[in-house]
């Protein structure tokens, strides 16, 4: 029993400095601002973040069309070079 009572005793000691409201910030300066400004005002880099990724592509997709005229112009002058005796 005395378990009891003095886990009751704690935890209702717990509750009432639990309750107690915050110490307010001192008044006689201004805080601090947590928020900083850009290094770029102009606010290109979401426009930046969303164009890298459309350029790759279109580089890539350069490189494989290059690829793909290669492939063509090997398998037709394959396929000149088999039809001829």
């Amino acid at each position: 029993m005395p378990g009891i009572r003095f886990a009751l005793l704690a935890s209702l000691a717990l509750a009432a400095t639990a309750c107690r409201a915050p110490e307010p910030p001192p008044t006689d300066e201004p805080p601090e601002p947590q928020a900083t400004a850009s290094a770029t005002p102009s606010g290109t880099e979401l426009r930046d973040a969303i164009q890298a990724p459309i350029q790759q592509a279109q580089a890539v997709e350069a490189q494989v069309q290059a690829a793909a005229d290669r492939t063509e112009a090997a398998e037709a002058d394959a396929a000149g070079n088999a039809s001829a005796p």
